[in-house]
């Protein structure tokens, strides 16, 4: 069997027949990048194309507007649903792998603390897709208002969401440690890629949160970015755990 994207192994290190804990491990790495990409499309390339619109050749439904933000409002709550499970099936797989590998132990604990953040991301959508009539109103065109306004107006709603935003953060981090070990312990070039997409994706998701707040020059770049990281990062996933990997013995 070939395995295209494999690592090329040393002379210490031979394949051997992948355990039953890899397979399953690597089947659900698969279903959790393939839940990765339409989570990604639906709760980060819409919105941003309907945003770019909003912002540079606003008129109909694309007018910062309660329709609009409805819209996105349903959007990110089905982005987050399907990211909740992405990252519920995500610790699934580390913590089979954990099972032949402790080194998947953090992974699988920081992606469960990610799970109840898109949890709290889900209940914050809801509230907005509830309240966007007010919201509108009081952020006037300046996206760096929305966050002050929702706690003004619904102060449970804007807390939920930061406090989401960050467990979201660690499990993605949880994400980065669980495919790097991945990448390691299978030798597959794609999963090491997908983690340090991942990762990038992290670091470059702060610059548009911290918008909400404060004015961040050149963030509508940034928004950009983020779909297609996000996008790359689980595609890199499903393409390097799709088939199942073998396990890699050093001498």
């Amino acid at each position: 069997m070939k395995f295209r994207d494999s690592l090329p192994l040393t002379m210490a290190e031979t394949p051997v027949a992948p355990r039953l804990e890899d397979t399953k491990g690597a089947g659900r790495l698969a279903l959790g990048g393939a839940l990765g990409i339409v989570a990604a499309a639906v709760t980060l390339l819409l919105p941003s194309i309907f945003l770019y619109v909003a912002l540079y050749a606003p008129g109909g439904f694309f007018a910062l507007g309660p329709t609009l933000l409805q819209t996105l409002s349903l959007l990110v709550l089905v982005g987050a649903v399907l990211f909740l499970l992405s990252f519920f099936v995500y610790r699934l797989a580390f913590a089979t792998l954990r099972k032949a590998d402790p080194r998947f132990s953090v992974a699988s604990v920081l992606c469960l603390i990610g799970s109840l953040g898109f949890l709290l991301v889900v209940v914050a959508a809801a509230v907005l897709l509830g309240s966007s009539g007010s919201l509108v109103t009081c952020i006037h065109g300046q996206p760096s208002h929305a966050l002050s306004c929702l706690k003004s107006g619904q102060p449970l709603g804007a807390y939920t969401a930061v406090v989401g935003f960050w467990l979201g953060w660690l499990g993605g981090v949880g994400i980065v440690v669980g495919l790097s070990s991945a990448g390691h312990r299978f030798a597959r070039g794609a999963l090491y890629g997908a983690g340090a997409v991942y990762g990038l994706l992290l670091l470059v998701l702060i610059g548009p949160f911290l918008a909400l707040v404060y004015a961040v020059p050149y963030q509508q770049y940034l928004l950009l970015v983020v779909p297609f990281l996000a996008l790359v990062a689980p595609i890199l996933t499903y393409a390097g755990s799709r088939v199942p990997p073998p396990t890699v013995r050093r001498a």
